[in-house]
């Protein structure tokens, strides 16, 4: 593989303009085709195969028309302190917003609060549901302002006045913001970790003609593969990550070929066919984590892995063509200053030979031979530090944070805080009850049995009266629970329901579900946890035999990945930390706490050990490198850090950057996304591949690199480390120099 890599950067290097042509013509291409393509869909979220959903599609299969996918807007009327909405008053207030809101073409309809007995017992609360003929995401701006200026009338009247539900959702999630800040943050470690502008910006560029690619691409398969308006988000965070990382370690690999005396081309080609290598490498591991979702059984969650790693093949195609392109243009403007301003072509071949040799020290080759003197207690403060922050992991909650976990700020928060206040906890997470009585000789009185063994139920304080289909074979009613949406008696209440399913419909001849949102939460909780171990096992699984190929060795694969789990582990454990426990949640704006997001340990799972093993794969290799050309095991480990460290301290503080420009937003789940990535990335970079890797191989010596006979004779070599490359000729300051670009230049690493 080094080998035809080699011959591929210099191709790209030879033929740049070919080559930018080339790219220029199918980002063209496929913009236009992004233009002319029909819209993304707005696909509905489902999740075959549990309970919430059967009942959820049955419903829509039994209320044809019913607009069972339509917003809601719930309007929360409270009276001033003292005083009763029922009051005269305050009544006819009600009242003329109610009608106010029935105003607009995509309102269907408003339940007035008096005749629908939407009341407080005390008569303090009332509020009114406004249904919309469209889903959330087309509400449009006009009739959020309708809905806000009719709310301004009972304000203005003395009421205090909230708005909750779908339709208030304006699609939310980052607004560009925090892409910003987190380019804003690499540009300037980029730059001072290479010292030029065009090295920090050469990244950069091709990181965002990457992404840019990838949505449209993205775009123009939406309709025909059913993608939705959120399945790009996944694929643009991590194309614009791994954009970034991948041509750092190509450009890192460049300039330090030449400052061995390389020439332009043979420095190109050498990058390619080794941090290349590392490159396919990465962007395979990082691949199989995303194409892995598909374990989980979640539509929508497969077609944002495939998309995302649809996005990081383009960027290791990129960072294999367009980079030694753009290199061929500027050979020497990626190069350090002092590089570039040397005195005398000896005198800087002999400066860039020494800070090449072995002897030359650099932060990273101090920190190595720190961690090679005292291996044991740097493994243990490692893996028992980690091992800690893990262990609230244990106490792990999964849920969908809903408007309890908003802000004070918005009136959102504040209506739920209303309802809950005037009607109960359990008012904010009804459970759904849907009835099939079909075939039943007296199906009323199959569902009016149903109903009543429900209402029984301990934990259950109301269940409304049931709205039954055309036919009259299936209906649906609520359960109000008496404690909130996301607490764990709730979780307790539905499991006892549908326990008590085979002595309830014996009775009463008829058959039902339970669904809902808190419902839903529930099962998709469930779904995830269930699918998280085979989802950990695969791969895991196929990433150890993946870097088994690229690293010929048993131990260091697996070390790979124990560590992997130990730093997801400990991120997830500071994830409940602070948004389930609320420890030091005030530092991170965090104003409610609550169960984690479901998808959260997926996502963290899938994108972290893509990542992590990125940070393995460009530092063990250099480590593996040193070890096949004749250096040492204790030796090799300060040579890949010599090369590597700073480099991969780059990469991950862009990363951590990137993800922690998330933890701003107000929306809790983006908050604890951010949050979670930006702390796994620390955790892993810092402590597992900086401290614990060097310790472990530090211990192992020799034996790392150890692979049985009969399992080398059976793996295909790939020669990750470029060993065929130094068989061959290589172009030196004394031959084969491109006469554009100058002199032989010092080390400017």
């Amino acid at each position: 593989m080094a080998t035809f890599l080699y011959r591929l950067g210099r191709l790209a290097f030879r033929r740049r303009g070919y080559v930018a042509l080339l790219w220029v013509a199918v980002l063209a291409a496929v913009g236009l085709g992004a233009l002319q393509a029909p819209g993304a869909s707005d696909e509905e979220f489902s999740t075959p195969g549990i309970e919430s959903q059967k009942a959820f599609d049955l419903m829509q299969e039994r209320f044809p028309g019913a607009a069972a996918d339509g917003a809601t807007a719930r309007v929360v009327f409270v009276a001033p302190h003292g005083q009763k909405v029922t009051a005269t008053a305050n009544k006819k207030a009600v009242e003329e917003t109610v009608d106010a809101l029935g105003d607009g073409t995509q309102v269907a309809g408003v339940a007035d609060p008096f005749t629908a007995k939407a009341v407080s017992d005390d008569g303090t609360t009332a509020y009114a549901t406004v249904t919309y003929k469209v889903k959330s995401s087309a509400v449009t701006d006009a009739s959020r302002t309708a809905l806000e200026n009719a709310v301004d009338q009972a304000r203005d009247a003395g009421l205090t006045v909230e708005t909750g539900g779908s339709a208030m959702d304006s699609g939310g999630g980052p607004g560009g913001t925090a892409e910003i800040i987190g380019i804003a943050i690499a540009a300037v470690v980029l730059l001072v970790t290479f010292g030029s502008l065009a090295a920090a910006g050469l990244p950069l560029l091709t990181a965002i003609l990457g992404v840019g690619l990838s949505m449209f691409t993205i775009t123009v398969l939406a309709d025909a593969l059913g993608l939705s308006t959120s399945t790009g988000t996944l694929a643009m965070m991590l194309g614009l990550a791994v954009g970034i990382d991948y041509a750092l370690f190509v450009v890192s690999r460049y300039r330090e070929e030449r400052a061995k005396g390389r020439a332009p081309e043979e420095a190109a080609g050498l990058a390619v066919g080794t941090a290349g290598s590392a490159v396919v490498f990465a962007g395979l591991t990082v691949v199989i984590a995303l194409a892995g979702l598909s374990v989980v059984g979640i539509p929508m969650l497969t077609k944002m892995g495939l998309t995302a790693a649809g996005a990081v093949i383009v960027a290791v195609v990129i960072a294999l063509t367009v980079v030694p392109a753009l290199l061929g243009f500027w050979p020497n403007a990626v190069l350090a200053g002092s590089a570039r301003r040397g005195e005398g072509g000896r005198r800087r071949l002999f400066r860039a030979r020494k800070a090449t040799e072995p002897q030359g020290d650099n932060r990273g080759t101090r920190w190595a031979r720190f961690v090679l003197r005292r291996p044991v207690p740097v493994l243990l403060l490692g893996v028992v530090g980690l091992g800690a922050l893990a262990v609230p992991m244990t106490q792990l909650q999964l849920g969908m944070p809903g408007d309890e976990a908003k802000s004070t700020s918005t009136t959102e928060r504040r209506a739920y805080d209303d309802l809950a206040k005037g009607f109960g906890p359990g008012f904010n997470g009804p459970l759904t009850i849907v009835v099939d009585a079909k075939g039943t000789d007296d199906a009323k009185g199959g569902v009016s049995t149903v109903r009543e063994r429900i209402a029984a139920t301990d934990g259950v304080v109301s269940v409304s009266q049931p709205r039954f289909n055309e036919a009259g074979d299936t209906a649906v009613f609520t359960a109000t629970p008496s404690t909130g949406p996301t607490d764990e008696k709730t979780k307790t209440l539905v499991k006892t329901i549908r326990g008590e399913r085979p002595a309830i419909e014996s009775a009463a001849g008829a058959s039902f579900e339970v669904t809902g949102n808190t419902a839903l939460n529930i099962d998709i909780s469930g779904k995830v946890q269930s699918a998280l171990v085979p989802y950990l096992v695969t791969v895991v699984g196929l990433a150890v035999v993946l870097l088994l190929v690229v690293f010929r060795s048993l131990l260091v694969p697996l070390k790979a990945a124990l560590g992997f789990l130990l730093s997801v582990l400990a991120a997830l454990g500071a994830v409940v930390l602070v948004f389930q426990q609320g420890h030091g949640a005030g530092l991170f704006g965090v104003e409610q706490t609550g169960p984690i997001m479901s998808l959260m340990p997926i996502f963290l799972v899938g994108i972290i050990f893509g990542l992590a093993m990125d940070y393995e794969v460009f530092l063990v290799s250099r480590m593996r490198e040193s070890y096949v050309h004749g250096e040492s095991a204790k030796e090799a480990v300060v040579s890949g850090f010599r090369h590597s460290a700073r480099v991969v301290v780059a990469a991950a503080l862009i990363m951590i950057a990137v993800f922690a420009g998330f933890v701003g937003e107000n929306d809790s789940m983006i908050k604890m996304i951010g949050f979670g990535m930006a702390t796994a990335v620390l955790l892993d970079a810092f402590v597992v591949r900086m401290a614990i890797v060097p310790a472990v191989l530090a211990l192992l010596g020799d034996r790392a690199w150890w692979l049985p006979k009969w399992l080398d004779r059976l793996l295909p070599r790939v020669d990750i480390e470029g060993e065929a490359l130094t068989r061959g000729p290589v172009a030196t300051a004394s031959g084969d120099q491109d006469p554009t670009a100058g002199e032989p230049v010092e080390a400017g690493v």
